[in-house]
């Protein structure tokens, strides 16, 4: 692919300057998104719910895909330099390590990010300016021209173009889907916290599939931090402190003594910073786009996380949908596009996820695993990036 010249760039966007853009959502998909059409011209405004930009979780993974995005958008040296690269083993509860034959290095390979950093970043290339915190959306009202949005406080804003980023309970879904509510991953039950080390030494990430269908990992973070994570699925309901329900599933993973070390950072983790989650995911949609208005990353996806893409996949979303506008001047025939190229991308990654889903042990999990990260870094990461329009987020790649 050839780099695309700056005169190129300037006269592909040129009906994209000072397009009106509301983003829903102020998570690393939302912020992405803001970025990426300041970065067109557009001016944009990110609306939050919540009273500051704060990260919903601790630490999150994200593959060549997302990353590239962010070197596409400028900011893929100072991002990366907070990562710590990691490489996945997959472990039974006896400790024995398996990967599949047959599969790349860079198909265990991702990086680890501090959420609350990587955030961070994010709101500062947004600019805090463009972000309105302690607002939440009411309601939309759409046209032939613009779109009408009413936040709960009753002030109203004007748009050409509004984009939910909310995530898996998204209100602009609601009303443009009023029949597809998040549901319960029925028996899937998350827990993660992210502590000090101590007296434990994790080199890579650790995977252990075990009991119970039980899993769980460790893998080091930014800070000199440790990142661990117990999830459940066909789970009990959970009873008793979020530590005793960690650590009750952490002894699904310890065979003769191999998970002490997780063991004995969930006791040393307090009770106040364990994050405990009964995994919600959002249906198969009939669309994701109307003539003015388009779902993003967990809104229009939400997946059960297990297969750890979902940050990832959702930042290659922004991708598609700037591409799909620079390809169309309509910005109806626009999100068409961007809908035709990601809805079929998605009925993939969800045979993907319940093929993983199944894994019935740690080798069987390692080979259906690197299947599906193969897929997204090779064949998936071409039907991302085949541009039929002129983008200024196309880095030069082979």
């Amino acid at each position: 692919m050839q780099l695309i010249s700056k005169a190129m760039i300037n006269k592909s966007v040129k009906h994209l300057e000072d397009l009106r853009v509301i983003i829903v959502g102020g998570g690393l998909v939302g912020m992405t998104a803001a970025i990426a059409f300041k970065r067109l011209g557009a001016r944009v405004t990110l609306i939050e719910q919540a009273p500051e930009i704060r990260a919903a979780g601790t630490s999150i993974n994200l593959w060549k895909n997302a990353l590239d995005v962010f070197d596409d958008l400028g900011l893929g040296e100072q991002i990366r330099a907070t990562g710590v690269p990691l490489e996945t083993w997959f472990y039974d509860a006896a400790g024995k390590r398996y990967r599949a034959p047959g599969y790349d290095p860079e198909d265990y390979a991702f990086t680890l990010f501090s959420r609350p950093v990587l955030t961070n970043i994010l709101a500062d290339a947004v600019g805090r300016e463009n972000i309105m915190l302690n607002s939440k959306l009411a309601h939309f009202d759409e046209d032939a021209d613009r779109v009408t949005i009413t936040l709960t406080h009753g002030k109203q804003l004007q748009a050409d173009l509004l984009i939910g980023a909310d995530g898996v309970y998204s209100t602009v879904r609601r009303q443009l889907l009023p029949s597809y509510p998040a549901k319960e991953h029925k028996g899937h039950h998350v827990w993660r916290a992210v502590v000090a080390p101590g007296d434990e030494t994790v080199q890579n990430t650790i995977l252990t599939v075990g009991h119970n269908r039980t899993r769980g990992g460790l893998a080091r973070t930014a800070g000199n931090q440790v990142f661990w994570m117990i999830n459940q699925f066909n789970s009990e309901q959970p009873t008793g402190t979020k530590k005793e329900q960690a650590l009750r599933r952490a002894a699904n993973l310890n065979d003769a003594g191999w998970g002490d070390s997780l063991i004995r950072l969930i006791e040393a983790t307090p009770e106040d910073s364990i994050i405990f989650s009964q995994i919600m995911y959002v249906p198969e949609l009939p669309f994701w786009v109307s003539k003015r208005v388009a779902l993003v990353g967990d809104a229009a996806h939400g997946l059960s996380p297990h297969i750890a893409a979902g940050g990832a996949l959702g930042i290659e979303d922004i991708q598609v949908l700037t591409d799909s506008l620079i390809a169309e001047r309509d910005i109806s025939a626009a999100l068409k596009r961007y809908e035709a190229r990601r809805m079929p991308y998605f009925d993939i990654v969800r045979r993907f996820s319940n093929d993983v889903e199944q894994s019935a042990d740690s080798k069987d999990y390692a080979g259906r695993y690197a299947a599906f990260t193969h897929w997204m870094l090779n064949d998936g990461y071409k039907a991302a990036r085949t541009f039929n329009g002129l983008s200024p987020l196309v880095a030069s790649k082979a």
